[in-house]
């Protein structure tokens, strides 16, 4: 097989172009992480005409996905959550090819998890925890039962993966077993909502009481990336001034469910400004309360 490996990347080990190639292979592993293959070949190149190429290989029975990616579009996946084998692929893979020790460097940066990348990767997941979880609330309200709990199983997910960062991990693909020993709370709560004798309808209502509770004490750590923005200024921001920010564009698309709940929650004032119809006010926005970390 390791033949077979080196056929398939041994011309582009070659390539001035290429920055490292690493290889993960199924049977290191207990869960899914090459997606089905018997293997993974990941190779890193600082540009190519498409950010990403993909060919599979089949000799001997054995199936190989061999991913050709650019540098940068590497480095958005493993900050933003972008596709998630990203960060396993590289934390995990064995070094094939390695010039300059850029993927040692890689390595070493995905293990310490560095603050700013870590407050960016918070708020992405805590925004989808956000809209998931009211678009689940308001469900459970209009009596959807089965697409509320379907929601909540999601928020549930985002809000494991909160906790595997809190504390300087990247989340993996198989989050629950992360979290079952590093956030005992947030594991019982997923228990609960997937082995209780309750009735569906109950399960999904505890939830919401127990989940809101969990979701505020993480509240302002988990918005942090938004937060130190917003103070930035000391005055009211509209929400398309916000919405404008280039740091948001990670969420941008949950952002209206993270001002909502930050409003909500007396994290961030409100107030209506005239506008020239004086039966029209625009709703701005301010941070209210922000504590260290």
């Amino acid at each position: 097989m390791e033949n077979f490996q080196r056929m398939i990347y041994q011309e582009h080990a070659s390539n001035p172009n290429t920055l490292g190639i690493l290889i993960v292979e199924r049977t290191q592993f207990d869960h899914p992480i090459t997606d089905e293959f018997d293997s993974i070949l990941l190779i890193i190149v600082e540009n190519q005409e498409v950010d990403w190429f993909v060919k599979h290989y089949e000799v001997n029975d054995q199936i190989v996905a061999m991913h050709i990616v650019t540098k940068s579009l590497l480095m958005d996946w493993i900050d933003t959550s972008g596709y998630r084998r990203a960060a396993e692929w590289v934390i995990y893979g064995r070094k094939a090819y390695d010039r300059n020790e850029f993927v040692k460097e890689l390595k070493e940066e995905l293990q310490s998890f560095p603050e700013d990348k870590r407050t960016l990767r918070k708020m992405i997941d805590f925004g989808k925890l956000l809209k998931n979880f009211s678009e689940g609330k308001a469900l459970y309200e209009a009596k959807e039962v089965m697409d509320s709990y379907s929601k909540i199983l999601n928020a549930l997910h985002y809000l494991a993966r909160l906790s595997v960062i809190d504390q300087g991990y990247y989340p993996e693909v198989t989050v629950w077993n992360q979290v079952k020993s590093i956030d005992l709370e947030v594991y019982k709560l997923y228990e609960k909502l997937m082995d209780s004798t309750e009735d569906l309808e109950k399960r999904i209502e505890l939830m919401l009481i127990a989940m809101d509770f969990v979701m505020l004490n993480k509240a302002e750590t988990a918005s942090a990336h938004l937060l130190n923005l917003l103070s930035k200024k000391d005055d009211y921001w509209s929400y398309a001034s916000i919405k404008a920010l280039p740091d948001i564009e990670h969420y941008t698309l949950d952002l209206h469910a993270i001002i909502s709940y930050l409003e909500e929650k007396d994290i961030i004032d409100m107030k209506l400004v005239a506008t020239k119809n004086p039966e029209v006010f625009q709703r701005m926005y301010k941070v209210k309360v922000l504590e260290e970390g």
